[in-house]
Order: structure tokens, then C-alpha cells, then sequence
């Protein structure tokens, strides 16, 4: 551990703590990092300090290939000679690899056996261990190869199932999200130190006047930049996660069938009996492009079966968490007046003001068993009175369903957004809640800011350690930089 000192005029001497960690001293790890089962080729990967040692005694050969260039070689177990394999092999030195130290790869064929040799080969060797889960990213982080907001995205790249989350997860970990937090903090870090350099030098001749009234212009600014950040109505959560649209309406309107229809398997269980759904059941689909999670409720009515009314309580609690409604009627059950749907609706939707609840898209479920000219009558009403997006459906024949797919697909933009357009949204849940006490912080200093200096900057302070909790990036070295640069303060 070394100390990085610097002393300021009056004597105060400035002290930060950098730790470092030799890389001679850190074990070598190795693990198959392409996926498990029959392959045509796998990936074996190693890092650390004895990478090299390790290529070597593999391949046999004292010469370690070309950097980053593809070499075919004989992989033999050191301990016995025989031969594994025969593959590629790639060396990556530190730091221009993805973890910073020396890094190795076999690529081989990727049948068990061969996979559980070379490994079993590697774990004889000295110095090398299997690697912990995710111990590759961790190391990477913590050479500065990438940030935690790109750690994170490529966490869910790798677990992406849509074309949406996968450019969402692309574009944080290419850095446009860290990129935007740094930023904040970078702004903070300059306001932190005037302040301070204010508070220790002001009665000096080194400081430009209206220093403070600077910082405030710049806190405010940072302000609304971090609020209007968080004011995103949770679109890159909901596109990470998956938007939860939930299937309610009556007994026997057809809601399970509509879950089949759109799953395309027999998902949920279909009977002519009423009630027959007493349990959510959830299934996980990709609708244009973007993830959802469809969940098929009980249906609403009271009852006083006990697993039934406990069906129905989690169909409430389901639709009030909801981020979108499918509200299912059967369309022979209702008159074609605005008036009917809007009773209907309000024993199915969750109470209060409509601004407050999830959109809503009504399905006229069992259109098959219309006579001629009513369906039209039923969208017709639907147009007149205020009421959500409606479409006819038949889960029968399937009519209808392409579009209800559409005004799916429509809601599903609007809430989503585009991932590549604008400013990159948030992700995580630990996002917002670090971005919402930063917000704090920004608010608690100009209260303190009048009443004590010192107050102010410890809310400048904490939430500049809040914008670093997200990077993990907290460093004093950065106020130190900042006053001995702009204040000319240093010696």
C-alpha cells in the first residue's frame, strides 16, 4: 500500500491511500468460458501471471505465439504427455487483454472429454486454480478495463433474449452509460473542490471571485440533469427485466385461452368451467422485438371457494404492479354501449384516477360467436366513449389476433422507447436508488450552504460517493488534482 501526499500552502499536508495489488502475487485462474454441453468448439480461457507458463507447457513449445494471433497447435497434459487435442491457441499479454494481465485461450473441440482433460490439465499445473464465477469480469474491473455500469451491461448481453435488450445491454457496455454517471461526477468533483478550496483559502489572494456563486450554478444544473434522468418512466428497467402485461377480466372470458394463444403452447389449463384459474401463471415471451412477462390471473368475482377468493386476491395484487392490462371481456356478454364497457372495465381495472393506473387495451374475446354486424356495432361503441385501445378476437380461430399484437407492439414502443435513441436510461434498480440520494445530497446543500460551509460540502460529498457507488469510481485523488490546478495553490 503506498501514500500519495501533497501539501498545500499553511503547511496542511494531503494524504490519499492507493492500494495496489502486485500482479506477481494474484493466482493464475482458468475456466471454459463458452457454454457447457456437446460443442463443436469450446473456449478454454486463462489469466494471471503464470498464463504464459501455462501455454507452454500445453502446446510444448518454449515459443509462445504471435500476440492476438491465431496459432494451431498439439495441446498435450503435461503430466503424462499425451495428447488432448489438437486446436487453436491465441496469448493476449497485459495489458491489452479483457482482464489487463496475461491472458491465454484454446479453442478445442468441444466434446466432454476433451473439455474435462484440458482442464483437469490445467488444475495439475502450479499456480493455477479454477476460476470463481465471474472472477474473469471482476479482475477486468478492477484493472480499470472496464466500469461498473459496463460490467453490468455485459451481464445482460450475455443473458439478452431480445433485439432490444441486446442494443440496450450493447450500448451501456460500450461505456455511454458510465460515460454520462463520470460526467456527473467529474462536475461534482470540480464543485466539491472550490468549495473546499474556498473554505481552506479564501482569505487568501489565489481565489477568483464568485467562485461559490459557480458552484451553485453548477449544482443546479446537475440537478436537473439527474432528475430529469430519473424521470424516465422506468423504460430501460422495464426493457432489462421485461414489461409485465397482465391478463384480468371475468370467469370464462377467455383469459387462459388468450395466454395460449399468444405463449403458442397449452400454458395455463382451459375448461368451460368457471374459475378454473385460481393461480398466476406467468410466461415470458418477446413481443416486437421487446421482453414481456405474461401473466394469466384468476377470474374477478366474489366467491366463496377459499382457494378461489385467494386466486382472486393475487389477480388484484398482480394488476395493481402491472405496467400493462389486458382487460378480456367475451363480446357476446356485453351491450354496444360505451356505458357497458365502462362498467365492465371498472370491475376489472384497479381503482383510482385513470392518469394514475397502467394502460389498458381491451380484448372482445369469443368474436366466433357474434352474429353478423354486431361486432362492428362493439367496436363502434368502443370508439364513442372514452375508452382504451380496443380490438375484436376470437382465441378459437385466431382472428384478430395480429392485431392485438400491433396495439401490443404500439404500447410496448411507447413505454420501452428506442434503446439506441437519446440519452442511454437507466438499468438497475441500484441506479435509481443511488441517483435519488444524490438528488438529496444536491438538495441538502444550498439549505446548508447559508448556514455552514462545511455542511454543504459534506452534501457535495456524499453525493459525489453515491454517482461513484454506480461507476465504482470513488477517488480523492480527483479534488486534489482540481485545487492544486485551478486555484494554483499547490507548490
Amino acid at each position: 500500500m503506498g501514500i500519495l501526499s501533497a501539501e498545500a500552502p499553511g503547511g496542511c499536508r494531503l494524504a490519499v491511500k492507493r492500494l495496489h495489488c502486485p500482479a506477481g502475487k494474484r493466482d493464475t485462474i482458468f475456466a471454459l468460458s463458452s457454454g457447457h454441453g456437446k460443442c463443436g468448439v469450446a473456449v478454454v480461457r486463462t489469466s494471471g501471471p503464470a498464463s504464459g507458463a501455462a501455454l507452454r507447457s500445453l502446446t510444448g513449445q518454449q515459443e509462445l505465439p504471435r500476440p492476438r494471433a491465431v496459432a494451431l497447435r498439439r495441446i498435450h497434459d503435461p503430466s503424462s504427455a499425451e495428447t488432448l487435442d489438437r486446436g487453436l491457441v491465441i496469448w493476449f499479454p497485459g495489458p491489452h487483454s479483457f482482464t489487463g494481465e496475461d491472458c491465454s485461450e484454446l479453442h478445442v473441440h468441444g466434446g466432454p472429454a476433451v473439455v474435462g482433460g484440458v482442464l483437469q490439465a490445467l488444475g495439475r499445473l502450479p499456480g493455477l486454480r479454477p476460476a470463481d464465477p465471474g472472477e474473469f469480469t471482476k479482475r477486468a474491473f478492477q484493472n480499470g478495463k472496464l466500469g461498473l455500469t459496463e460490467v453490468e451491461g455485459l451481464g445482460d448481453l450475455i443473458h439478452a433474449e431480445t433485439e432490444a435488450q441486446r442494443r440496450q445491454a450493447l450500448r451501456q457496455m460500450e461505456g455511454e452509460l458510465g460515460q454520462l454517471y463520470q460526467r456527473w461526477s467529474e462536475e461534482l468533483t470540480k464543485a466539491l473542490a472550490h468549495v473546499e478550496a474556498f473554505i481552506d483559502f479564501s482569505e487568501d489572494d489565489n481565489l477568483e471571485e464568485g467562485v461559490l456563486a459557480q458552484v451553485d450554478a453548477a449544482v443546479r444544473t446537475l440537478e436537473e440533469e439527474v432528475s430529469g434522468h430519473l424521470q424516465d418512466g422506468r423504460r430501460g428497467e422495464r426493457l432489462r427485466g421485461g414489461v409485465h402485461v397482465v391478463i384480468a377480466g371475468p370467469t370464462n372470458a377467455g383469459k387462459s385461452s388468450l395466454l395460449n394463444l399468444l405463449c403458442q403452447r397449452p400454458a395455463a389449463i382451459v375448461s368451460p368451467i368457471a374459475g378454473t384459474t385460481r393461480d398466476v401463471v406467468e410466461s415470458a415471451l418477446n413481443i416486437g422485438g421487446y421482453p414481456v412477462v405474461l401473466s394469466d390471473t384468476a377470474g374477478l368475482r366474489e366467491t366463496q371457494d377459499v382457494v378461489e377468493r385467494e386466486g382472486v386476491s393475487r389477480a388484484r395484487e398482480r394488476l395493481q404492479q402491472a405496467d400493462v392490462v389486458l382487460a378480456v371481456l367475451a363480446a357476446v356478454d356485453v351491450d354496444p354501449e360505451p356505458r357497458c364497457f365502462a362498467d365492465a372495465l371498472r370491475a376489472v381495472l384497479p381503482p383510482g384516477p385513470p392518469a394514475q393506473r397502467a394502460p389498458c387495451i381491451l380484448v372482445l374475446n369469443k368474436a366466433d360467436l357474434l352474429e353478423e354486424g354486431r361486432g362492428g356495432a362493439l367496436l363502434g361503441a368502443c370508439g364513442e366513449g372514452a375508452l382504451p385501445p380496443t380490438c375484436l378476437l376470437s382465441c378459437k380461430t385466431g382472428e384478430g389476433v395480429d392485431s392485438l399484437l400491433s396495439l401490443l407492439g404500439t404500447q410496448l414502443e411507447q413505454m420501452c422507447g428506442d434503446p439506441l435513441a437519446g440519452s442511454p436510461s437507466l438499468t438497475q434498480a441500484r441506479h435509481r436508488l443511488h441517483l435519488t440520494s444524490c438528488l438529496c445530497s444536491l438538495g441538502r446543500y444550498h439549505g446548508y450552504k447559508s448556514l455552514d460551509l462545511v455542511l454543504a460540502a459534506e452534501e457535495l460529498r456524499l453525493a459525489r460517493r453515491h454517482l461513484g457507488k454506480i461507476t465504482g469510481r470513488v477517488s480523492a485523488e480527483e479534488i486534489l488534482d482540481i485545487v492544486f490546478r485551478d486555484f494554483c495553490v499547490g507548490k
